[in-house]
């Protein structure tokens, strides 16, 4: 732990240009654990920052944390921090899926993790939720999801389950001791998702993220935005509007090199043409659409031309829609938002 934040410490100098100067509107603690961290170690990393950086004017400081590792202490001594927003990894308040999932904390523990924060005075709240899991039936996916209004967490994602290679639960698929993923359920399950999020008031600003009015990630949605941002730590990613930078993955090579004053990462220049995929690709995900007037200034009025009469089957499906000048997805379109994307790309 001392060497990797010591790393950290030492990077953050080492990038204090890449921003140039651009005002920072919010942090983010996320990737690996960052709830292993100490209230001490976390301020000396925020104070760093504002040391380096222009910070004045923070919006949002959010800790990503397990349910297990938000004690009643640990909550208290954040209260002395900087941190005013958690990204808590529910994934669910179902036992069976948890274990499916091979997560460490039980449900309880999840519900008064989240109890907890919101009696020490966070009440700036995000939770993870994930459905289309093996044996997860649609009225129980409701109750999660129920569950999040009651509880009156402002802000949650819900992703669905996808077996990636390498994993123990890839494996246990393969070998048939684990039931797979039902693509049908998930898609049945993420319907549910928007009906629901809807009649509980809840906006589904982006296509995994649902908040109340007013309570949209800041962070997330300069994400969407395309707008710069500057990851620290291994296979950390960077955006400064022109290349986009990753560091090495490496725990140990990343501290051997930063410790030796080199940081070994690999880049890419994007191209105006893939410039424009990205923000059709990111602006389809939210709810504010792919600004075509946007497009006519940057690009050029050819190239909305373009994309109006390739987006026109999506229109007549009614996977699309038109509003002020933008194109949006609809319900029925959001199920194949990667899909339209691609078909919508320059190639």
């Amino acid at each position: 732990m001392p060497e990797i934040i010591g790393a950290l410490h030492k990077e953050l100098e080492m990038q204090r240009s890449y921003l140039e100067n651009e005002a920072i509107e919010t942090i983010y603690f996320g990737g690996g654990t960052p709830s292993l961290l100490s209230a001490d170690e976390i301020c000396k990393l925020i104070d760093q920052i504002h040391r380096l950086f222009n910070a004045n004017n923070l919006k949002e400081v959010t800790l990503e944390a397990n349910p297990d590792d938000l004690t009643h202490q640990y909550i208290k001594s954040l209260r002395n921090t900087e941190i005013n927003r958690f990204s808590i990894g529910v994934q669910s308040f179902k036992e069976a899926d948890l274990k499916y999932m091979n997560r460490a904390h039980t449900a309880q523990e999840a519900d008064y993790a989240i109890k907890l924060a919101q009696d020490a005075g966070f009440t700036n709240l995000t939770i993870d939720l994930i459905y289309g899991t093996p044996g997860l039936k649609d009225n129980e996916w409701l109750l999660n999801l129920q569950k999040v209004s009651e509880l009156q967490i402002p802000h949650f994602s819900a992703y669905a389950l996808t077996v990636e290679e390498g994993t123990a639960l890839a494996v246990n698929i393969r070998k048939k001791k684990t039931i797979p993923v039902d693509a049908d359920q998930a898609a049945a399950q993420f319907e549910i998702l928007m009906d629901t999020a809807r009649s509980m008031g809840y906006e589904h600003y982006e296509i995994s993220n649902l908040a109340l009015p007013g309570h949209q990630a800041i962070h997330n949605t300069n994400y969407w935005m395309g707008k710069p941002y500057l990851g620290i730590g291994p296979s950390a990613h960077s955006f400064n509007g022109k290349t986009r930078r990753w560091n090495i993955a490496n725990n140990a090579l990343y501290i051997k090199n930063v410790s030796n004053g080199d940081l070994l990462y690999e880049e890419e220049h994007l191209t105006t043409k893939q410039k424009l995929n990205e923000y059709i690709m990111t602006s389809l995900r939210t709810m504010w659409g792919c600004d075509l007037g946007k497009i006519s200034v940057e690009y050029g009025e050819t190239t909305t031309d373009i994309l109006k009469a390739t987006a026109a089957q999506f229109v007549e499906a009614g996977k699309a829609k038109y509003e002020h000048n933008k194109l949006i997805l609809t319900d029925p379109g959001k199920l194949f938002a990667d899909n339209i994307a691609s078909e919508l790309f320059f190639v």
